[in-house]
């Protein structure tokens, strides 16, 4: 039984030890893990508008930032780049985006096309990576509605300006009209006038 305990209680030092080393070895490693923050993971845009994908990285390492486009056109490559060194921008995204430090891109003149998810994976130089997506809707300014609303609008004014115009010019013709006709005895005068002359 003495033997057995001591077994057991030189196994549990093993692995005691074992493991703090290990736990000493993590906590001592040089590379520190990624982190990533998407303050807006949902934003809406209209044609022609530049958008901000607003996002904040921050690890011990040299990042390597690459954002992607899925759509139901299929996934695109936006832009890679490492931290302090190369960018690499698609071509079909050639002087439409703009990179920032934190991991961030601006998007220029945004078409429906550019409606979907996009991610951003932040890969650190030791292989430890994080993720993040914001979806961008993007809507169209429909200017032949509006166009079509202007239109209407000057077409009532236009024509409730018409007819004012013609019912200030019959009242006007009518008071002309008036003053040019002599005035005819009514049918009560002319009945006073012939009882004064029987009276008389």
């Amino acid at each position: 039984l003495m033997r057995l305990l001591r077994g057991c209680r030189g196994r549990g030092v093993v692995v005691g030890t074992v493991t703090l080393c290990l736990a000493a070895g993590w906590a001592l490693q040089t590379p520190g893990g990624v982190s990533l923050v998407v303050p807006h993971p949902n934003i809406n845009a209209t044609v022609a508008q530049n958008i901000l994908l607003s996002v904040e990285y921050s690890c011990r390492g040299v990042a390597t930032i690459e954002w992607k486009h899925v759509s139901s056109w299929g996934t695109t490559k936006i832009v890679e780049w490492k931290s302090g060194n190369y960018v690499n921008i698609s071509t079909v995204y050639k002087d439409r985006v703009i990179t920032f430090e934190n991991g961030s891109i601006q998007l220029l003149n945004v078409s429906m096309r550019d409606a979907g998810y996009y991610f951003i994976t932040v890969t650190e130089e030791h292989g430890t990576n994080t993720y993040g997506t914001i979806i961008v809707n993007v809507y169209e300014i429909i200017y032949e509605d509006l166009h079509f609303v202007a239109v209407l609008f000057a077409f009532l004014a236009a024509v409730s300006a018409i007819l004012i115009c013609f019912m200030w010019l019959c009242n006007k013709s009518l008071h002309l009209f008036q003053k040019k006709t002599p005035h005819k005895l009514t049918a009560s005068t002319t009945e006073e006038i012939e009882l004064e002359t029987i009276e008389c």
